[in-house]
């Protein structure tokens, strides 16, 4: 079998029947669906045990969190690559197949992924109109990355449920996921196997990823604090367990999000955070993004730069039309 679908379920009932059924239409059909469901409350996993389709695996846990969830399913793959997707996002039809071929032709790759779309989660839960060219994926359209935090800072590169990773490669990492962690507990695990492997992207948004609107890192880390996952990307980076070249991307790329954080403490009115967290990032992070950060908290009142965060937000979220 060539792919196992992974798809975590916990409360996402109105969502699952639509990631499913993306799956169920790929143009390429060696695959199967494990759907793991994470001891929900709202009838997710029945819906699932009406999809008549024997690709369609459902197994039920007490919860455990997202990140032994996908560790578990992951051990129940018979594919040869698992191909993960999350329960309210949809696969574009041609996914798996551009995967396939995007694997034969960088075979060194144990990670394979695609640019994806963001899609503003509201009532509607149809798939979005996919305006994507249907030419084959050919070497033209793939991007090989061997630095992937470098890669990271220029723009969007992929999301959860646009990646695939080779089996034996997770198998080899179990557990895969840090149990226990639910912000940032996926880019820890992407980064890691960059380490070790370069990444395939295709260059075409294969995936829809559902993002709220109004989302920002301050709504989804309140208290602003670095997040684990990045702790432990520095701690590898001092470590020497890195080259040197991908050492010093992942320290710019941490103190880059440093930065970030600052910005969205001086929008929330805490400007003394703010400026902890600029210092910390002064020696890795992008010189004219730091100074650009640095006149903000001196100068800008919190209100603007927190209208102006929310209009950057906005503008990264397309209007897309339902299929």
């Amino acid at each position: 079998m060539k792919f196992s679908v992974v798809i975590p379920l916990y409360n996402k009932a109105p969502y699952i029947e639509s990631a499913i059924t993306s799956v169920l239409a790929q143009t390429e059909q060696d695959f199967e669906i494990i759907v793991l469901d994470d001891g929900s409350t709202d009838g997710g996993a029945d819906i699932v045990a009406l999809i008549a389709d024997p690709r369609v695996r459902l197994a039920r846990q007490s919860n455990a969190g997202v990140s032994a969830t996908r560790n578990r399913a992951i051990s129940m793959a018979n594919g040869q690559w698992v191909a993960f997707l999350d329960a309210d996002d949809w696969h574009h039809p041609h996914y798996l197949q551009s995967l396939a071929v995007a694997q034969s032709l960088h075979p060194a790759a144990d990670v394979v992924a695609s640019q994806y779309i963001p899609v503003a989660d509201t009532s509607n839960v149809r798939p979005p109109a996919w305006h994507v060219s249907s030419t084959p994926v050919t070497g033209e359209s793939i991007e090989l990355i061997e630095d992937l935090p470098g890669r990271w800072m220029k723009g969007p590169t992929f999301t959860t449920s646009s990646v695939s990773i080779r089996t034996t490669r997770l198998q080899q990492m179990q557990p895969c996921f840090v149990v226990g962690e639910s912000h940032g507990e996926d880019l820890d695990m992407w980064f890691r196997v960059a380490e070790q492997s370069p990444v395939a992207l295709i260059r075409r948004p294969l995936v829809a990823y559902r993002v709220s609107v109004a989302g920002s890192l301050s709504l989804i880390n309140p208290q602003l604090e670095l997040p684990p996952f990045l702790h432990r990307i520095r701690a590898r980076a001092l470590s020497g367990a890195m080259t040197s070249a991908q050492a010093k991307s992942a320290l710019k790329m941490v103190a880059d999000q440093e930065i970030s954080m600052a910005r969205d403490a001086l929008a929330s009115g805490q400007r003394m955070k703010a400026i902890r967290l600029l210092w910390k990032g002064h020696n890795s992070a992008s010189k004219r993004r730091w100074w650009f950060t640095a006149a903000m908290t001196a100068f800008v009142p919190g209100e603007l730069v927190r209208r102006w965060q929310h209009w950057r937000v906005r503008r990264t979220i397309p209007t897309m039309t339902a299929g």
